[in-house]
């Protein structure tokens, strides 16, 4: 565990129980333990000093995936502590689908829409400063480190102080909808990590499948669409969040070191930038 107060916490809460398996993602600073108490396993999640996905996780559990947790589709909360940036769930039986051949089967994809439409569908806010928030946090990637080219830099500061700022209508989002966040056990797709769990636009939760997987098999987009029920998405707010994703995958994955999603954020920059 990262602090002294992580610990006496989960002595309290799961006295004696023992590490079945670390699942920690190396990139961040976030601990992810299976441990198993009295037969029961369970999830722990346990945050740095910088996190601040805990609290966001926690939050979620709270207020917005019990139609998820009520069918067995997402991990129930078991304890959480927000000071402490520490979390337990339990354990949500299922093999990870990014990676075998579900990731890329059409019924995968209807099943994470019909999903993705409960959790969208429970609530509705109008707020009419997300969009500028957004915006402002694209111009502050771009101020901090990154290898995006200084003329690139240039056109993007260019678009994004161009656009408008509507006021949106937000629901509760997952905030990294993808295979690496759905789980399969006996055919049914169920969802895991909510640490960007956030209000945000519907489409918001579209991203990360339209910059990976839709892009390589469009079943996959129709599929998912069928299931959802609709499509949230118009030109010109996909382009400002396109544009959005892009920037933000390209330097978060500078920052973290990882190669492989810096060149996949540099090619959303390109293809949503080619898409005037």
């Amino acid at each position: 565990m990262t602090t002294p107060r992580q610990q006496e916490l989960l002595g309290e809460w799961l006295p004696g129980a023992e590490l079945v398996k670390d699942l920690s993602w190396g990139l961040v600073g976030t601990t992810v333990l299976m441990l198993e108490h009295d037969g029961t396993r369970y999830i722990v999640k346990a945050g740095d000093e910088a996190d601040t996905n805990i609290a966001r996780e926690l939050r979620a559990h709270r207020e917005w995936l019990e139609p998820w947790t009520s069918r067995g589709l997402a991990p129930r909360l078991a304890f959480g502590d927000d000071d402490a940036k520490l979390l337990v769930t339990h354990y949500l039986p299922g093999d990870l689908v990014e990676g075998t051949p579900d990731e890329y089967n059409p019924e995968t994809y209807h099943q994470a829409g019909v999903l993705l439409a409960l959790l969208h569908g429970q609530l509705t806010v109008e707020d009419k400063d997300f969009e500028a928030s957004e915006n402002e946090k694209s111009l502050a990637w771009l101020d901090g480190p990154h290898r995006i080219a200084p003329d690139v830099v240039s056109r993007l500061r260019d678009e994004i102080n161009s656009w408008p700022i509507p006021p949106s209508t937000l629901v509760p989002t997952h905030g990294d909808w993808q295979p690496r966040n759905w789980l399969i056990n006996n055919g049914t797709v169920t969802a895991i990590d909510f640490g960007r769990a956030e209000l945000r636009p519907a489409w918001g939760d579209f991203g990360r499948l339209a910059a990976q997987q839709f892009r390589q098999d469009r079943r996959l987009e129709a599929a998912f669409l069928d299931g959802y029920g609709t499509d949230p998405r118009d030109p010109a707010t996909w382009r400002r969040n396109s544009i959005r994703e892009a920037i933000g995958t390209a330097c978060w994955a500078f920052r973290v070191g990882s190669e492989d999603y810096e060149q996949q954020g540099h090619r959303m920059i390109a293809e949503a930038l080619a898409a005037d």
